[in-house]
């Protein structure tokens, strides 16, 4: 007896059905570097237009998180993407690898008081150890780059062009030295940018103090006896009367810097009689701040905040007499609507201080203590001085009331204590025309110029442009100087005396420059001012500040894309976390307007952070951490990569061991239909085998179409970085245009049609480009998977699907209708298949090739149909069809019957004819005509 499942076309493929992909992308690495992958696609890409997505340094310090993970998978997706399109899209990787948190971790690691020369060179060394960990698992997430010369900022190279770009920043008149309140560090014992601070809650404090009338700037006792107040209130007060502005701070430890108390010149403020004496408060806080007192009180008269400006009050403790001035700073959010005003503790009050012209020195040492001259806290703590200032205006009569309040404060990012703001000595970038350092004006100030870079910049997602905007709009000036030892130093000889800096100031930084660029840092840092300056060193000294680490990234489109020539400036794309809009992003778009009148990047790709399946941030306390590490180990890269691109990352990105389950069952779905694609293509080559586009099936020529269109729909995707949903697009069509349609029909051509014949050839041809479309799709996601499946494609080891670009298709005319009148005929084959589900349902029949169907319709439904012929019941999967037509129908009826004729062993068709052939009584005559034949033939499917 012959055995037909021999006859039959098998699909065979070494492919297998299991990834493996921990074990396997190992292997895969190791293949690319030792086939130099990167260096082929880049001389493969030689000549075509560039884009260049500019990589944003990560920080040399700590393994890489699942946030690092994101960050570098979704610009490898670009970068291949593009390069697919036809772009050469060189990526060269960095770290950001000078400042503080590295510094940090050499104090913990071997003290404080170590020689600064020292503490550079355990700083380099300890980036270096760091950068090599970060790089290797960079690596295995599948993302390719030129690993072999990443840029660091602590390259000497790069820290010369850092200091060159200082000097750019100067000669624009942009930096200017002063002294005004920053967030300052104690802990760190440094100034901070903002992009290192964090808002975290704290309990502080809350008090309102009393702060007495004393007199007027503008009165004279022997010309006016009047108390100061009667003139602004417009009534009598006699002269003896007890008079106390009151103010409201969380903040008890800035009193001793008090210079003034604020309020709104437009704002309404009452004088109210309480048995505590009579209080000025604004008056719609008024009954607010006497019900916290727990006094009873009566408005005697009210006034405009201006009529106030120039009254004298006595400090609560200090002996001093400080003014009541006016600002617009002022609300009346909470409190009492006048301001305690210390301008070496507060921006807004540095800044109507200014106005005013008071003083701005902080009392405050580097230590976060009072120096010890200050009256009542001198030496404290400032938070312990908070304790001390509160018993004491309890003691003398001035505190009113005092409560503890939860607020959100600000905290150093990387200690995680809160900092203050304390005025001290430093360099700014200006963002207006307040501290002009350079010749004639600007016309326009860095922050018009910054706000029209934001205009012209494409945003992705678009909301990322209001967030920018916003931050540029209120950000105060830059303070880029720090004091550490691992940092770029801001190579300036300043005067002893006068602290200018030398004239000679350009021409010095680029010597400085030159000996950075050979020997590093320390360069400056070992140089003796009278190698440059010679006599003149007496008189000026190395300034001992370095630079923000912002800075130096921040200038990384300067130091890095500029001077390379496989690079382009301004860079296509900058891509990075949202938290980088106070960080990268901005401290790159102010020294590109700064330098080159314009942002450094033509868009911004923002993405989301990582969250636990309940929307939980990540925490080791939790419990609730997926590293990377483990996920590649277990389940592999590309299980990550497709998590990543399936996840929309303009929001939270949400990952949990059950939501990468799910992504491994999507996984295996479409590497299913993959192995099947290659499994039916085993004997196919394309030289010999291959099908003019004309001697197609219908169904194929229909598939190319549709795969086409698929393709232009996915690029498109691609190129508005809108991954997730072409990873929805990409598995519906594994999974439903595929595998529940197209596939499910080919089986029976192409396991028992003639092998050589042309429905099969037609069949495989189709299949080849749908292959050669899907694993380039594929590529930028599943990068080692499509080079798994691009080796069995093309049976060349050596090659790369990255060498290639998308797929071009065979051209053919009228696509469009082929696509109508398919999409039409997919709706009525679902309409059939349920109909079929049901019967199976009930144990009506056993599989659909066991069913005989009849289908009642009219009108195009029906010519459409019946246009099939016998092709229809394969399309539908059964062993009968029959259409007919019924024009008084609105839609199909489906008749569903078991076929009275027997199986087919070979093809399991239920067919009229089997045993027709007395050779072969067994088989259906098509199987008989597909093996000893001519093979039958087709025209649809």
């Amino acid at each position: 007896m012959t055995d037909y499942k021999k006859t039959l076309n098998l699909p065979d493929t070494p492919f297998p059905m299991r990834g493996d992909l921990a074990k396997r992308e190992p292997a895969m690495l190791k293949a690319w570097q030792e086939k130099e992958l990167y260096q082929r696609i880049r001389d493969v890409c030689r000549g075509r237009p560039k884009f260049v997505l500019h990589d944003g340094p990560p920080y040399a310090n700590g393994d890489i998180h699942i946030g690092h993970a994101v960050n570098k998978i979704l610009k490898d997706i670009i970068v291949k993407a593009r390069t697919l399109a036809g772009f050469d899209a060189p990526y060269v990787p960095g770290w950001d690898c000078h400042g503080l948190p590295i510094e940090h971790q050499i104090e913990k690691k071997h003290g404080k008081n170590l020689p600064a020369d020292k503490v550079r060179a355990l700083c380099r060394a300890f980036a270096q150890e760091q950068v090599a960990r970060q790089k290797a698992d960079f690596i295995r997430l599948g993302v390719l780059g030129d690993w072999e010369s990443p840029y660091f900022t602590m390259n000497y190279g790069t820290e010369a062009g850092i200091i060159r770009a200082l000097g750019k920043v100067r000669k624009s008149g942009f930096l200017y030295q002063g002294q005004k309140p920053v967030n300052w560090c104690i802990d760190c014992g440094s100034a901070l940018a903002e992009a290192e601070v964090e808002y975290e809650d704290k309990t502080s404090p809350a008090i309102d103090v009393g702060f007495e009338v004393v007199g007027s700037r503008a009165q004279n006792a022997e010309d006016d006896p009047r108390h100061p107040l009667a003139a602004a209130f417009g009534i009598s007060i006699p002269e003896n009367t007890r008079v106390y502005a009151v103010i409201w701070t969380t903040t008890p430890w800035t009193l001793p810097a008090n210079q003034a108390v604020s309020v709104h010149p437009d704002f309404d403020y009452a004088l109210v009689e309480t048995p505590r004496g009579l209080l000025i408060l604004a008056a719609d806080l008024a009954q607010a701040c006497l019900d916290r007192y727990g006094l009873h009180g009566e408005t005697l008269a009210t006034c405009k905040g201006a009529a106030l400006e120039g009254i004298l009050l006595n400090h609560p403790f200090n002996g001093q007499q400080v003014p009541i001035i006016c600002g617009g700073h002022v609300t009346l959010e909470a409190g009492t609507g006048l301001v305690h005003t210390a301008p070496a503790h507060g921006l807004d009050d540095y800044f109507i201080g200014q106005k005013y012209g008071l003083s701005n020195d902080s009392p405050v040492d580097d230590d976060g203590k009072f120096i010890a001259a200050t009256p009542v806290v001198g030496g404290l703590f400032v938070w312990k001085a908070s304790d001390v200032v509160i018993d004491i205006l309890g003691a003398s009569g001035h505190l009113l009331h005092m409560e503890k309040i939860q607020h959100s404060y600000p905290h150093c990012w990387r200690h995680k204590t809160p900092i203050i703001f304390r005025s001290t000595p430093q360099w700014f970038i200006g963002m207006g025309r307040d501290h002009w350092a350079g010749g004639s004006p600007q016309e326009k100030t860095l922050r018009e110029l910054a706000s029209n870079a934001v205009e012209a910049t494409r945003f992705y997602p678009a909301w990322g442009k209001a967030r920018l905007e916003a931050m540029i709009r209120n950000r105060p000036d830059w303070c880029v100087s720090r004091q550490r030892d691992w940092g770029v130093p801001m190579a300036f000889f300043v005067h002893r005396e006068t602290g200018a800096l030398h004239p000679r100031t350009d021409e010095l930084l680029e010597q400085v420059a030159q000996r950075v660029e050979q020997q590093g840092i320390e360069a400056w840092f070992s140089l003796d001012a009278a190698e440059l300056l010679g006599d003149e060193a007496q008189d000026y000294k190395k300034l001992p500040d370095t630079l923000d680490v912002w800075f130096d990234s921040g200038t990384t489109h300067d130091t890095v894309l500029k001077p390379d020539a496989h690079l382009k400036y301004p860079a296509d794309l900058y891509l990075e976390g949202s938290d980088q809009h106070r960080g990268w992003f901005q401290s790159s778009l102010l020294t590109g307007c700064v330098i080159d009148g314009r942002a450094p990047y033509d868009a911004l790709l923002t993405h989301g952070f990582v969250v636990d399946g309940h929307g939980r941030k990540m925490s080791k306390s939790k419990g609730n951490v997926i590293a990377p590490q483990k996920v590649m180990d277990t389940s592999g890269a590309d299980i990550l990569r497709l998590w990543v691109a399936s996840t929309d990352y303009s929001g939270e990105l949400s990952i949990s061991d059950e939501i990468l389950k799910r992504v491994v069952e999507s996984y295996r779905r479409i590497r299913n239909t993959l192995r099947f694609l290659l499994a039916n293509l085993a004997d196919f080559d394309p030289a010999t085998d291959a099908v003019a586009v004309e001697q197609w099936l219908e169904i194929d020529r229909y598939m190319l179409a549709f795969t086409r269109a698929l393709q232009d729909e996915l690029t498109q995707y691609y190129e508005r970085y809108e991954f997730h949903l072409a990873v929805h697009r990409l598995h519906n069509f594994c999974s439903e245009d595929l595998g529940g349609f197209y596939l499910d029909i080919l089986k029976d051509r192409l396991y028992t049609a003639a092998a050589e014949g042309n429905p099969r050839r037609s069949a495989q041809t189709a299949l080849y480009h749908i292959a050669h479309s899907l694993v380039r799709l594929f590529a930028p996601i599943l990068s080692f998977t499509a080079e798994e499946v691009w080796e069995h494609l093309v049976r060349d080891a050596d090659d790369s699907v990255l060498l290639h670009t998308w797929h071009e298709f065979p051209l053919q005319t009228e696509e469009s209708a082929l696509i109508r009148r398919w999409a039409r005929l997919r709706e009525l084959r679902s309409h059939v298949q349920r109909q079929l589900e049901d019967s199976r349902g009930r144990g009506e029949i056993g599989s659909s090739l066991a069913a005989a169907v009849e289908i009642h319709i009219g009108g195009e439904d029906f010519l459409l149909l019946d246009s099939l012929g016998d092709d229809l019941r394969l399309v539908i999967v059964t062993s009968e069809a029959r259409v007919v037509r019924s024009e008084a129908l609105q839609r199909a009826e489906v008749s569903v019957t078991p076929s009275t004729h027997p199986k087919c062993e070979r093809c399991w068709h239920y067919r009229r004819d089997v045993g027709v052939d007395s050779i072969h009584p067994t088989i259906c005559g098509r199987c008989v005509s597909n093996l000893f034949g001519s093979g039958e033939v087709r025209r649809y499917a």
